[in-house]
């Protein structure tokens, strides 16, 4: 069951997938409308297009926020019949089209043993990659509305996508916010993350609404705590390497938990290795 979408702010909605708490925004404008991420499987796209046409008729434009399964797996459900325009970055584009076996295969190890179900699916489903990539930031016109997909810099991927609804002061974070749990580093740029959230923060206004890639919707105060915590992590892990700690002491001390700083700290140790 993949739920329901919410209108958060005048046309625009928020559907909360309830396996592993992910949102995607509906953007509703006269006679168009914006989808932002498509899910994980076949199945679980197909509920969001009747969830979506509960909401609207109008025909759908797709973003994605990044290339991780549970933001762009549904694409070839989503976008095929009829031909839907995708955008995405640049750098999620190129994973979706030259590695999509690489993409089935970590996604399979990553929900196996949890998921062993949704694993068995994520490892067939077709993928299908954008149609219009974006370098740094493009503007689309939603039924009169004005959206704006920014590239805010490498956070949690390398591919990451902001998307700005300016008129109901609304951002849509993907994974750089997280609010039902701590970020994820495993693909990060740790040290660039916090830039990149202070990029977003740019956008926000005190009323703006946040949608995280996971989690309830916050504001900007939110934004800026954890903006806040990433900063320090990123400290922590250049005084560490400078003073040949190994990762793990820095996770000891760093925010997010021990077990998502360990990852962030070896990720950032590779950047300033040259070697992420």
């Amino acid at each position: 069951m993949t739920g329901r979408f919410v209108e958060i702010r005048d046309g625009v909605h928020v559907l909360r997938e309830p396996l592993l708490d992910v949102n995607v925004t509906l953007v509703v404008g006269d006679g168009a409308a914006l989808l932002v991420d498509t899910l994980s499987t076949a199945e679980q796209a197909t509920a969001l297009a009747a969830a979506a046409r509960a909401v609207t008729p109008h025909p759908l434009t797709l973003v994605n926020t990044h290339h991780h399964f549970d933001h762009c797996f549904g694409n070839a459900t989503l976008a095929t019949d009829p031909p839907r325009p995708v955008y995405a970055h640049e750098a999620t584009a190129g994973w979706l089209r030259d590695r999509p076996d690489e993409l089935r295969h970590l996604a399979y190890e990553e929900m196996r043993a949890e998921q062993p179900a949704l694993a068995a699916e994520l490892a067939r489903t077709a993928l299908l990659p954008p149609t219009h990539p974006v370098h740094t930031e493009t503007a689309l016109d939603v039924g009169g509305r004005r959206v704006v997909l920014h590239h805010p810099g490498r956070g949690h991927t390398a591919g990451d996508l902001v998307v700005h609804v300016p008129d109901a002061d609304v951002v849509v974070a993907g994974d750089l916010v997280e609010q039902s749990g701590p970020p994820s580093f495993e693909e990060s740029y740790p040290l660039q993350w916090p830039e990149a959230v202070a990029a977003l923060l740019r956008l926000t206004t005190p009323e703006t609404t946040v949608v995280p890639g996971h989690g309830d919707p916050v504001d900007a105060a939110f934004v800026r705590a954890q903006h806040g915590q990433l900063a320090d992590l990123a400290w922590l892990i250049r005084a560490g390497h400078t003073g040949g700690a190994p990762p793990e002491r820095v996770a000891a001390e760093a925010p997010f938990g021990a077990r998502a700083a360990l990852v962030a700290a070896r990720r950032g140790y590779a950047e300033l290795d040259g070697t992420a």
